[in-house]
């Protein structure tokens, strides 16, 4: 298999001549010490087990990722310099963020020729729009994105408490989709297996997420944070959930695309110019390409198979996993932290199949 990488968009930089060289060594070695004196800070973090052969490192804002990931966001945090025209998509993991960057970058590269397709047949969904905390901003590398033209796509997992206080200040539109927990908790589940030494034991995996112990967890706090985000600024925060998504993708889809300030015209509309994008960007659909059946992108330490991306997709693979008192624990501890927030998984997400 081959691995891609991503257009020209962030990681790109040109060959250094031999007068610009010791430069370009020096901002080097500058990084790498920002990194190393970020690394030993977190070295002091309490870690809990992942139950994949490697610790989580708990975060003093009170969540969870493996080391080199909190170092990163740390280092976002104090380095990323948000502009107005920015769009960030924000998830929990296995929320469905394949999809919403396929659809993103669908819809806000578009062209009046139409939907921006041709990359998406070439390039990983994570390749257009990768992880700024585990692509971007990585290995020793704090990348200029300043030439970036506008708009600048940026994705991220980080909870929203921890991201620079420029996405705040600036205005820039934040995405947000939530998943049902269910949901949540068995696709990550199933994700963590692929990386596994051995399978993850379900019963295991399930404490340590209902305990809060998970991957940019707890779940609960990290979707109610960005929840409670776009109650005071909707018009900076798009809250979408998974489940609505999928009941009504071109009705989501149009509300996406007016939020980001590119809505369908008319005219894209009676030429099905959306209707053609949820249609390419379906799971189905993008699981089929050759670059997502063979294809691997870079991450932190390693290329990753793209595949691994895509399994079912669908709402209500809860049922197939947990036991009715799993799901009521859920769906209990979900009923308890989301109340007096405003938000509430409704009957339709919790009991769709």
């Amino acid at each position: 298999s081959r691995t891609t990488r991503h257009p020209s968009n962030f990681m790109a930089s040109s060959p250094q001549s031999s007068s610009s060289a010791p430069k370009a060594d020096d901002k080097a070695a500058s990084h790498k010490e920002i990194y190393d004196q970020l690394l030993e800070v977190v070295s002091t973090y309490p870690t809990a087990p992942s139950g994949i052969g490697r610790p989580y490192t708990h975060h003093p804002d009170g969540w969870y990722a493996f080391t080199p990931a909190v170092v990163n966001a740390m280092v976002i945090k104090r380095h990323l310099k948000a502009r107005d025209t920015d769009v960030f998509l924000a998830t929990f993991p296995k929320s469905g963020t394949t999809w919403l960057k396929a659809l993103l970058f669908a819809t806000l590269r578009r062209t009046a020729d139409g939907p921006a397709l041709a990359p998406l047949a070439a390039h990983s969904p994570h390749q257009l729009i990768p992880f700024l905390e585990v692509q971007v901003f990585s290995n020793g590398q704090i990348p200029d994105l300043s030439s970036l033209p506008a708009p600048r796509l940026l994705m991220t997992h980080i909870p929203s408490r921890s991201l620079p206080e420029s996405v705040v200040a600036s205005g820039c539109k934040v995405v947000y989709l939530c998943r049902d927990p269910k949901d949540c908790f068995v696709s990550l589940w199933h994700f963590w297996n692929r990386f596994a030494p051995s399978p993850w034991d379900l019963g295991e995996a399930f404490q340590h997420f209902c305990d809060g112990v998970s991957l940019f967890g707890p779940f609960w706090e990290h979707a109610l944070g960005y929840w409670r985000w776009h109650v005071e600024r909707p018009e900076q925060v798009l809250f979408l959930t998974y489940e609505e998504l999928a009941a009504d993708t071109i009705g989501q889809l149009r509300r996406l695309a007016e939020f980001v300030g590119r809505p369908f015209t008319a005219e894209e509309r009676e030429a099905r110019v959306d209707r053609e994008i949820v249609e390419a960007c379906a799971m189905e659909s993008l699981a089929g390409l050759e670059v997502n059946r063979s294809g691997k992108t870079a991450m932190i330490e390693d290329s990753v198979a793209n595949n691994i991306f895509f399994r079912r997709g669908v709402v209500g693979d809860w049922k197939n996993h947990l036991t009715p008192e799993m799901a009521r624990r859920i769906d209990e501890i979900t009923k308890s932290k989301f109340r007096g927030s405003g938000f509430a998984l409704t009957p339709a997400t919790a009991d769709q199949n």
